[in-house]
């Protein structure tokens, strides 16, 4: 009996060694395969398509926003764990600017200048090429910096993550089932509920005037179930506890780009002029009516402009201007002034004094305004 104790233990121990060896497969250079493999899909909110159809419908109806940049929208709840950092996402910033490029805004980027920096300094050494053919061989064109070669921004988007608020409401309640004889099979199941929510608080910033002239408040409750269910019995004077269930929680950072993406879309359709647009879906627009305040007019919207002509066009014909009628010279009495085309009119001259008897009057000769002194011919 001992020995077989001591082979069944020497194997359990060499098969624990094995699974805990450090040898890896030499084709894969791998310790172990990863689990999984799901393929990388979109990231959309609920109010990802308003966004879509916002953009084609200001490109259908020919208008456009101006430029804007997106600064810190911090996360300003102050949630902190000592074993997984900070509760909230960092990235809130970066969720505004996929949001403005679904609803189809040009942007302009502010938040990392590091490369824009490096390669403008590099342009003012004048060590910088764009069609370099061989490192330090022909550098080719050096990039010229230019005044006014940087595109600004109209307005800008600011804010911040400003609520995290745990366990707004939490529900749940066990039901366990089983005979009196305690070797009877006994039955359990159990239900709970909570809800949290999260706010972000946005503002939109004149880029010329510091004005603010848009804020945006929006909360989103984020919430969580959790259902087990178990069987107790005892079978033979071994005691078996058979337990199982599912939980789930809305994802969070999730739940921070939708309130990103709903303050956007107001802000888009603001600056469309598209607040008629309908392209919020009816669960998103309940209990939203304060969340969005406008506090000065915006600018107006400028005129989409129009797409370049690729065949060529026609030059418009000029206008035809009649050719001026010759009109028949009139015989000119001695000492009249003729007016001579395209010259202005002479001024009249004055009667000349009688001439004296037998000299002739001197006149002008209409042809080429010379005078004649001789008799008329």
């Amino acid at each position: 009996m001992i020995t077989h104790r001591l082979i069944a233990g020497l194997l359990a121990a060499t098969t624990l060694s094995g699974c805990a060896s450090a040898g890896f497969d030499p084709e894969t250079g791998l310790y172990a395969r990863p689990v999984g493999g799901a393929p990388a899909t979109a990231n959309p909110t609920a109010l990802s398509p308003a966004l879509t159809c916002l953009a084609d419908t200001a490109r259908a109806r020919g208008v456009v926003a101006p430029r804007l940049a997106v600064g810190e929208i911090a996360d300003l709840t102050g949630k902190l764990d000592l074993e997984t950092g900070r509760r909230v996402t960092q990235g809130a910033a970066l969720f505004a600017v996929t949001a403005f490029g679904r609803a189809g805004v040009p942007l302009v980027e502010r938040a990392d200048q590091t490369v824009a920096e490096v390669e403008r300094t590099y342009a003012t050494a004048q060590v910088l090429s764009d069609t370099p053919t061989g490192p330090g061989e022909d550098p080719g064109t050096v990039r010229a910096v230019n005044p006014g070669q940087v595109a600004g921004s109209r307005f800008y988007l600011v804010g911040g993550v400003t609520e995290l608020n745990y366990n707004i409401e939490s529900s749940g309640g066990e039901l366990g089932v089983g005979a009196l004889n305690p070797e009877d099979a006994k039955t359990g199941i159990s239900g709970s509920r909570f809800v949290m929510n999260v706010a972000v608080d946005l503002r939109l910033v004149d880029s010329i005037s510091q004005e603010v002239v848009a804020v945006a408040a929006y909360q989103k409750q984020i919430v969580g179930r959790e259902i087990r269910a178990g069987v107790f019995d005892i079978f033979g004077g071994v005691a078996i506890d058979l337990s199982g269930g599912v939980s789930a929680l809305e994802p969070l950072q999730l739940g921070v780009r939708a309130l990103v993406e709903r303050g956007v879309y107001d802000v888009t359709a603001d600056l469309y002029g598209l607040n008629d647009a309908g392209c919020l879906p009816p669960a998103q627009t309940a209990d939203t009516s304060g969340g969005y305040s406008r506090l000065r007019a915006l600018s107006p919207v400028l005129p989409a402009e129009p797409a370049p002509v690729l065949a060529a066009v026609q030059r418009p014909a000029r206008p035809v201007i009649p050719a001026p009628v010759a009109e028949r010279p009139i015989p000119a009495r001695p000492g009249t002034v003729l007016a001579a085309p395209g010259l202005p009119p002479a001024p009249a001259m004055v009667e000349p004094a009688p001439a004296e008897a037998g000299r002739p009057r001197p006149r002008i000769d209409p042809r080429n305004w010379r005078v004649i002194r001789g008799p008329a011919g």
